[in-house]
């Protein structure tokens, strides 16, 4: 469904595109900001923790130092005061202290171990305890912190190294919780995303609205062009202002008018010539039948005459034989002109009339055929008139083509068609005669055509024939390798074909000439 709307709809792949792009490109940048923000917002707060880290550490080893000198100050007291958490203020942050002990030797080191509000001594990771250890200056860790009764808060660990007298090493960690940062980026991230996804529909509606400004002149001009191939000439585009859709809208409708008038002339004239040619095939056919008689008359007694009469006459029966053949083409491509071609089929047996049609044509000595049939009777419901017409022009083109090579036709049959190729090995066609190969009165060389009585229509009735079948005719060549000729038709009237038995090109590979007809090649 999505895939036809994407290949049918200028407009629905506009849109999209437009779409997935800003998405894209506002996923970037939303991202690069909220990176950069979120990188300012915890590089300033972890600048501030350590720098405020620094003075409690010196505050608080001055305090323990000063336990050594001063009677009242004890070191338990200052201990008590270093673990105490940090109260909440506008200018101060939620803060916890850890207390752990280096190890001295091989023995515990952890009288003093603690931490402010329950928070889990295990928080501090031993990598970052080990770093602190090895060195006397200040650390931090960005991590996440865990209190013993199971919560867990995001923070920055900032460490450093402490003695607490006479000479006990500690390692003093001030935890400060970056809840406020979180749920700063959290607003800044929920801020991105309605900004965002806001910006993506707006940037959506506007590409629909200003594309189908261009697309829906487009559609209309499409659906129009459509019912004016279906025949409704008389269908226009509307004028809407002077912009350059109207401009397109104003030279369709010129174009349509040009063309309807065209149409009127060429229909005009299509029906003058149809009437031309059908009125003149049959006024010709009462004189020829005249002239006929009369060449029976002069043929009966050609022996009374000397040489020159004899040859004479049987000059003037050949040639009203080829014109009466000419006059029959001539009706028959006026009936298919009119529309008057109806089929008259009955069973027949296919092999049997090939037989018949190559009989009728009479080869010579030197033309050889050879059949290649089913084993089976192939029995087809066909008009056996037209069939055998096509047969005729197609046996006839290869016997005079062929140049003295065999010749083979072939004949294949499945549940629903009927195939029947006739392939030559002879001088074959070239592109530029593939293109005019079925065009009526056309042939690829007329002064070999006149000689062996050739009229150019042979080819352009067989094809209307077998489209009256609702079948194909296809036809293969090369020059100098010869011609193949496919003919397909339906095996029972009225079902077309679905399959071709027979694969026009004899090498199933490709040709430089190879032209496929089918119903709405004329």
């Amino acid at each position: 469904m999505l895939n036809s709307r994407w290949q049918r709809s200028i407009l629905f792949r506009v849109i999209v595109s437009t779409v997935a792009f800003t998405f894209v490109f506002i996923a970037l940048i939303g991202t690069l900001l909220f990176t950069q923000i979120s990188n300012g917002i915890y590089r300033e707060k972890t600048n501030a923790s350590v720098s405020e880290a620094e003075s409690l550490a010196d505050y608080d080893q001055g305090q323990l130092y000063a336990t050594q000198y001063l009677a009242h100050l004890k070191i338990d007291t200052v201990v008590a005061q270093i673990l105490r958490p940090s109260t909440p203020s506008i200018n101060t942050a939620p803060r916890e202290v850890v207390l752990l002990g280096s190890l001295v030797g091989l023995s515990k080191n952890d009288t003093y171990n603690g931490s402010s509000n329950k928070l889990d001594t295990s928080s501090i990771p031993a990598s970052f305890r080990k770093l602190v250890q090895r060195s006397s200056k200040t650390h931090w860790l960005r991590t996440d912190v865990k209190y013993t009764n199971g919560t867990t808060q995001p923070a920055i660990i900032v460490g450093t190294e402490i003695t607490i007298p006479p000479a006990s090493p500690y390692e003093l960690y001030y935890v400060f919780l970056l809840n406020e940062q979180t749920t700063i980026m959290g607003f800044i991230e929920r801020l991105l995303w309605i900004t965002g996804l806001f910006s993506i529909i707006v940037i959506g509606l506007l590409s629909w609205y200003v594309t189908r400004q261009a697309v829906t002149p487009l559609r209309d001009a499409a659906e129009i062009a459509e019912e004016l191939s279906a025949g409704d000439l008389h269908r226009r585009m509307d004028v809407k202002g002077s912009d350059e859709m109207a401009r397109l809208a104003i030279s369709f409708n010129e174009m349509a008018l040009s063309m309807q008038q065209q149409i009127s002339r060429l229909e005009n004239l299509s029906r003058l010539q149809q009437r031309f040619v059908s009125d003149v095939s049959h006024e010709l056919r009462t004189p020829l039948t005249t002239i006929r008689m009369a060449s029976g008359v002069i043929s009966a007694g050609a022996h009374k005459l000397d040489a020159a009469g004899q040859r004479s006459a049987e000059l003037l029966a050949s040639q009203i034989a080829r014109f009466e053949s000419l006059l029959t083409d001539l009706l028959e491509v006026s009936r298919f002109d009119a529309s008057a071609s109806i089929l008259e089929s009955k069973e027949i047996n296919i092999g049997d009339l090939i037989k018949q049609t190559i009989d009728h044509l009479q080869p010579g000595d030197n033309t050889k055929i050879d059949l290649h049939f089913p084993g089976e009777i192939v029995v087809a419901e066909v008009d056996p008139r037209r069939i055998e017409r096509i047969l005729r022009n197609l046996i006839a083109n290869a016997i005079d083509h062929c140049e003295g090579k065999p010749i083979d036709i072939t004949l294949v049959a499945t549940d629903r068609e009927v195939a029947v190729s006739v392939r030559d090995y002879g001088i074959g066609f070239s592109e530029r005669e593939t293109n005019r190969l079925f065009d009526r009165f056309w042939r690829a060389d007329p002064s070999r055509s006149r000689i062996r009585g050739g009229t150019g229509l042979g080819l352009s009735i067989s094809l209307d024939d077998a489209k009256l079948h609702q079948g194909t005719l296809k036809a293969w060549g090369r020059p100098g390798q010869g011609a193949h000729f496919v003919l397909t038709v339906p095996k029972v009237p009225g079902i077309p074909i679905e399959t071709e038995p027979i694969s026009v090109d004899p090498n199933h590979g490709e040709s430089t000439s190879f032209l496929s007809f089918d119903e709405d090649d004329i």
